[in-house]
């Protein structure tokens, strides 16, 4: 059976949904079922995502973003670097 993927925004609006049904007075099995997910997914969820907004996981993405660039940018910085120290040995 294949894995169902939810995106970070469904995730926090499942959450936010899930906590209104327990307050509710539902028990975490309940909201899990109701919400097709299980149990152990909703405490990782929790764990995770739980203190999150749309607006905290705005930045999450944004800084996750900027952060795979930056990787980038420095994974071509050691290339470079690697390419005039073998030139510069005479190693080519």
């Amino acid at each position: 059976m294949k894995k169902k993927r939810h995106t970070p925004e469904q995730i926090v609006k499942m959450l936010e949904r899930g906590e209104q049904m327990i307050a509710s007075g539902k028990t975490i099995d309940v909201v899990a079922g109701e919400l097709g997910i299980s149990a152990p997914t909703w405490y990782a969820w929790k764990k995770q995502y739980g203190s999150m907004n749309a607006e905290q996981l705005d930045e999450m993405k944004k800084l996750k973003a900027e952060n795979a660039r930056l990787k980038q940018l420095l994974a071509d910085a050691e290339l470079a670097k690697a390419i005039l120290k073998d030139v510069a040995s005479g190693n080519f």
